[in-house]
């Protein structure tokens, strides 16, 4: 078996740290598990004897031990950002879509609808663009029914 690329050596500090975090039950769980992947691999456990002993992945393992090695023990242990897109509107910007859906409609309409909103707030500049199942979740989200 060829050896390990990425050893985890803990200082006494980031060892005790880990058992506190590990002894607490206010932590949440994903912080939980790395702290006990950290823990046994310091104990020089292999990853297979990790994985069965914590039900975790080969990846997940491999993983945590390169970024505990490469950044620290506060970045191994933290969320990195997730993938996804960024918001089409901003809080403020949600909010003058909603305070628009509370004005009268356009001449013509008897009430906004999705699509007749959606247009609005392109032509009002809060976007470049927009779907209307964009409006219809920010409805939702907002408990409002906009007149739906």
């Amino acid at each position: 078996m060829p050896k390990k690329r990425y050893i985890v050596d803990l200082t006494k500090a980031e060892e005790a740290e880990l058992q506190t975090l590990t002894r607490k039950g206010e932590v949440r769980a994903r912080k939980m598990k790395r702290a006990q992947v950290l823990l046994k691999a310091l104990h020089r456990a292999t990853d297979a004897q990790i994985r069965v002993a914590l039900g975790v992945s080969r990846p997940m393992v491999e993983r945590l031990r390169k970024r505990f090695v490469e950044s620290g023990l506060e970045r191994a242990l933290t969320e990195g950002p997730r993938p996804g897109h960024a918001p089409n509107l901003h809080a403020k910007q949600q909010a003058r879509v909603i305070a628009e859906a509370c004005t009268m409609p356009p001449t013509g309409h008897a009430r906004w609808t999705l699509a007749l909103l959606a247009e609005r707030v392109v032509g009002l500049g809060y976007t470049e663009r927009i779907w209307r199942e964009t409006v219809r979740r920010l409805s939702k989200k907002s408990h409002s029914s906009l007149g739906f």
